[in-house]
């Protein structure tokens, strides 16, 4: 167990190609020991393709769709599911007087609001965050198609980590735009009491007060928060995944069942999910207050909260995004399942790349 992690610590999933190589033997000469050479390795891009059949070709049309559909199950289901948690934490950074704590957060909210007060804002989170899910995991793979055809194939593998984050960072940013104005309603809601209850209460009201500045002035710090944060649950994921099944799983993952392989998938994305909620966490915090406030900016709000102030509610952010992002990789791993969309298995290095570095003959 013990020589595993120390596997996957050296794995670092931001290696550069050069100190990749390196790490997986890869590079230098490499001198053949005496005896037979072994039977060739079949690659595990031909043994999936042995024995499934797919829907749709990967990067077509479809694929794309039924991607985005997933996305919107994902991200949507999941971020609703955790409404009274989000409920609680924006609360916590924007009075943290009154809401001491996670525990003191959920017991406050009951006595004044009871139950039914914990679901404030579900309508906005669930239509915002269904649109953001499409544009996050549609986008994410049209980008991840069209980038690695830029870089070819010896450098989209060389390069994957970067080609993932540049990926990731591309989608998030219409995936965004999408959010904004539900997110702008849903912090109302939630932080103002008296505002309104209702996402039809909140957003006339809103546009009547500051027009469609109201809706989107938000999108600004909505990118600080979520394209490091998806930067980071794409390519963490990744490179997890990657190293889960190099390092830990004990067999190729064309040998895995669908279920070992969609508990491998969970597993990855909640380790993705903790970086996920400290990295994003600050930008979180100026969101969260800057829709509640009338005429602030962004850096108006960072400089009162202050350094201690951007950190208010992190452990219940980590636990909220920690699931989330763990439900959300494991539900769009299982629509691309069910609809039996292609699944490529963990990069392996290109066989043209391997010539170049004489490992083959």
């Amino acid at each position: 167990m013990f020589s595993s992690v120390a596997h996957l610590a050296r794995a670092n999933p931001f290696n550069a190609p050069h100190l990749q190589l390196v790490h997986d033997g890869l590079t230098g000469h490499r001198s053949s020991p005496a005896g037979p050479p072994g039977p060739p390795r079949r690659s595990r891009n031909l043994a999936a393709a042995a024995v499934e059949e797919y829907s749709c070709e990967y990067g077509s049309m479809k694929f794309y769709a039924l991607c985005g559909f997933g996305g919107v199950l994902s991200c949507g289901l999941t971020h609703t599911a955790v409404v009274p948690l989000d409920l609680v934490k924006c609360r916590m950074q924007v009075d943290p007087q009154k809401y001491k704590g996670i525990f003191n957060g959920f017991s406050v909210t009951l006595k004044e609001d009871g139950v039914r007060g914990l679901a404030k804002g579900w309508a906005p989170t669930f239509i915002g965050y269904s649109m953001q899910g499409l544009c996050k995991f549609g986008f994410y793979e049209v980008f991840k198609v069209l980038y690695s055809n830029m870089l070819g194939e010896e450098n989209a593998y060389l390069w994957r980590t970067s080609l993932y984050l540049a990926a990731s960072a591309s989608a998030e940013f219409f995936a965004d735009i999408a959010l904004a104005p539900m997110e702008a309603a849903k912090v109302r809601i939630q932080t103002q009491p008296g505002y309104a209850n209702t996402l039809r209460d909140a957003a006339p009201k809103m546009y009547k007060e500051e027009g469609l500045k109201a809706f989107y002035k938000g999108v600004a710090p909505l990118w600080m928060r979520q394209i490091p944060y998806t930067m980071m649950k794409f390519a963490c994921f990744e490179r997890t995944v990657e190293a889960l099944y190099k390092f830990v799983v004990p067999k190729p993952r064309s040998e895995c069942t669908k279920a070992e392989q969609l508990v491998v998938t969970f597993v990855a994305g909640y380790i993705a999910g903790v970086f996920c909620a400290i990295v994003s966490h600050p930008a979180d915090s100026v969101v969260s207050v800057l829709n509640k406030e009338k005429g602030s900016s962004a850096s108006q709000v960072l400089q009162r909260l202050g350094f201690k102030g951007v950190w208010k509610g992190l452990f219940a952010r980590i636990i909220m995004i920690g699931t989330l992002t763990a439900l959300q990789w494991f539900i769009y791993d299982s629509v691309k399942v069910y609809f039996r969309l292609p699944r490529p298995p963990p990069p392996e290095m290109p066989e043209s790349l391997k010539k170049k570095l004489g490992l083959t003959q």
